[in-house]
């Protein structure tokens, strides 16, 4: 299969929604920071991010990190490009708590707040790629 960033963030930001408006805190969590994650990654397909087409995926091994880790990376490139002023991040990574391992712990450990942190992060990603799509980024 070919990687789809943006399909891949949309799709996980509605089932994150989805899941979150029914209080399911655990699964909604993971699929936040999945659609941050991708989201960035398209922005910075769109700020010059090399891919290697043949092995799918960025090109960079250090591009090849999940929510926790790309938020610095997409400021490496959104400084880079003319257009990137207009696409700045929160200060904070929002999911410098958020690891991929964490879809193994069991569903008690997570609970609203957290999820709506990293509700808030992946909606600043979210809000970038309308914002992209609006003005022919991407």
């Amino acid at each position: 299969m070919q990687a789809d960033f943006l399909d891949a963030h949309e799709r996980h930001w509605d089932d994150a929604e989805r899941l979150y408006q029914a209080g399911r805190w655990a699964n909604a969590d993971h699929l936040y920071g999945l659609a941050a994650e991708c989201g960035l990654k398209r922005l910075m397909l769109a700020f010059g991010m090399p891919f290697d087409t043949a092995k799918d995926r960025p090109s960079n091994s250090v591009d090849r990190v999940h929510a926790d880790g790309i938020w610095a990376r997409f400021e490496a490139y959104r400084c880079g490009h003319y257009q990137g002023a207009g696409y700045a991040l929160p200060a904070v990574n929002a999911f410098g708590d958020w690891h991929v391992s964490q879809r193994y712990a069991h569903q008690s450990q997570f609970e609203q707040a957290r999820a709506q942190r990293h509700q808030s992060g992946a909606a600043s990603v979210h809000g970038l790629i309308n914002k992209a799509q609006r003005q022919g980024l991407i």
